[in-house]
C-alpha cells in the first residue's frame, strides 16, 4: 500500500446539544441538526464517498460499529464487504439457532485455528491465532464470524463478516488488521497537521480547521507514496516518512519572520512586549 489518509469528517454532537436549540444556534449549527449516533455518521460518510463515484471493497471498525444492525444492513445493500468487531455477548445466527459469540468460540476445534499476521506493527508482524465460522443469515452474500486469539494471553476478539463472494480467511484477517490505520491517521494528523489544536466553539471554524488538517496530511501521504514509488533511496539513508517530509517542507518553504509588538507572559505571570521570531 502506498499510503493512507482521511477523506471525510463528521462532528459527533451529543443529544444534550441537539435538544438545546439555543446552544446549537450559538455554535452556528444548522436548524435541521438532529442527533446521530457514530454508526449513523459512519454510514453517512461511506454513502457520500460511494455516491461521489469512488469504490471501496471493505469496511472495518470496532464494536461500536459492528454492533449496529443498520450500518451492517446498509453495507450489505451497497454490496460492500465488512469485518466489524462485535462484543463477546453478541448473538449470531447459525443453522442450529442463535448463539453468543463466545459460546461458539468454545466449540471451535483445535485444528481449526490458524496462525496468521494481522499486519506489521512497530515491532514487526502481529501474529494471532484465527478461526472462522459460517453463519446462517437470510440476507444475500456470505456471512461469517471471525475469531481472533492472542497467542500469549489467550484473549479472544470477535468480528461479524460479510462478503458478496467467498473470501479466504487470510483476506478477512488482512481487513481486520487494517483497522490500525485509522488510529495511525489520527495520531499523524495530530502530530503533523494540528488536528487536535482547534478550540471547538463554532461549527464552521471546526469544519474548516479539520478539513485543512486532513488536506495537509493527505499532501504528506501523497508525497511520501510518490517518493517511494518513483525514487530509489540511497543505501545509507532511510526512506522518507511523513515526519521527515514535513520537516523538509518547513525548512525549505516556510521562512522565519518577526512580529513586532508581541505580548507574552513569562512563567511568573509577568507580561512583556518586544520582537518575537515567528516560524
Amino acid at each position: 500500500m502506498g499510503g493512507h489518509a482521511a477523506v471525510d469528517r463528521e462532528l459527533y454532537i451529543p443529544r444534550s446539544w441537539t435538544c438545546d436549540p439555543d446552544r446549537c444556534r450559538a455554535a452556528i449549527l444548522g436548524e435541521d441538526t438532529v442527533f446521530a449516533t457514530k454508526p449513523d455518521l459512519a454510514r453517512t460518510m461511506i454513502e457520500r464517498f460511494l455516491d461521489a463515484g469512488h469504490h471501496v471493497g471493505w469496511v472495518t471498525g470496532d464494536e461500536v460499529y459492528g454492533g449496529n444492525p443498520r450500518l451492517r444492513t446498509a453495507l450489505e445493500e451497497r454490496g460492500i464487504g465488512y469485518v466489524l468487531a462485535v462484543a463477546c455477548s453478541a448473538e449470531v445466527p447459525t443453522s442450529a439457532g442463535k448463539f453468543r459469540a463466545d459460546a461458539l468460540a468454545r466449540k471451535v476445534p483445535k485444528r481449526a485455528w490458524q496462525k496468521l499476521s494481522a499486519g506489521r506493527g512497530a515491532k514487526g508482524h502481529r501474529f494471532y491465532d484465527w478461526a472462522v465460522l459460517d453463519l446462517a443469515e437470510a440476507a444475500p452474500g456470505r456471512h461469517q464470524l471471525l475469531i481472533r486469539r492472542n497467542r500469549s494471553t489467550g484473549e479472544l476478539a470477535y468480528y461479524r463478516c460479510h462478503s458478496t463472494t467467498p473470501a479466504s480467511l487470510a483476506t478477512l484477517v488482512k481487513v481486520a488488521g487494517s483497522r490500525w490505520r485509522v488510529e495511525e491517521t489520527f495520531q499523524t494528523e495530530k502530530g503533523l497537521a494540528g488536528l487536535d489544536e482547534h478550540q471547538v466553539r463554532r461549527y464552521p471554524s471546526w469544519a474548516r480547521w479539520v478539513t485543512l488538517a486532513m488536506l495537509a496530511h493527505a499532501f504528506l501521504a501523497v508525497v511520501r507514496a510518490d517518493e517511494h514509488a518513483h525514487r530509489t533511496t540511497p543505501d545509507d539513508l532511510i526512506q522518507l516518512s511523513c515526519n521527515e517530509i514535513c520537516r523538509l517542507f518547513i525548512a525549505l518553504v516556510v521562512r522565519p519572520g518577526y512580529v513586532e509588538g508581541a505580548l507574552w507572559s513569562d512563567r511568573y505571570g509577568r507580561l512583556s512586549t518586544g520582537y518575537v521570531k515567528a516560524n
